[in-house]
């Protein structure tokens, strides 16, 4: 029997056709409740940027992390949400206590827009996550320009001490 070759793919299609109905809407369902119940979830838990060049001090505190703006300062760079801004060597190295890059960036993140109302009185915060080990001047320099650029509400990132 000589078949056409429209006609033998036709048979091919029909022979290899699956038998299998799979039905998306409970599978829908499923993503539609594992989507919100991560949702509703994620927003009680507030956590740092985590950095392992950044050891942070020990502190018996009992209040939670608000979403704040936050600058790493480690041993080596000062880093305003994961971008490095300055070396720590040329800060230093600098006779103000004004550190200009990040002024210019603090200026720049405090120019955006709030878009939800209730961020609004959060828009002052800051959090600095500077390194046990950093000198003292090095974190007045971080605190001065803060304040020089209008974040009045800082806060600094410990970590909760283990009771043993």
């Amino acid at each position: 029997m000589n078949l056409t070759p429209l006609q033998r793919r036709a048979a091919h299609r029909e022979r290899n056709k699956s038998l299998v109905d799979l039905n998306l809407v409970s599978l829908i369902d499923i993503f539609t409740i594992l989507i919100f119940f991560l949702l509703s979830h994620s927003a009680e838990v507030e956590i740092l940027p985590s950095s392992k060049a950044v050891k942070l001090p020990e502190s018996s505190a009992e209040k939670t992390p608000r979403d704040t703006l936050v600058v790493v300062v480690n041993n080596s760079d000062i880093i305003v949400q994961g971008r490095k801004i300055a070396s720590v060597v040329d800060v230093m190295k600098a006779p103000d206590d004004l550190i200009a890059p990040l002024k210019a960036e603090l200026d720049y993140q405090s120019g955006k827009q709030v878009i939800r109302l209730e961020n609004a009185a959060q828009k002052n915060a800051i959090t600095i996550m500077g390194d046990k080990d950093i000198p003292y001047q090095l974190l007045r320099k971080v605190m001065v320009t803060c304040a020089r650029a209008n974040y009045s509400d800082v806060a600094f990132a410990v970590r909760r001490k283990t009771e043993t």
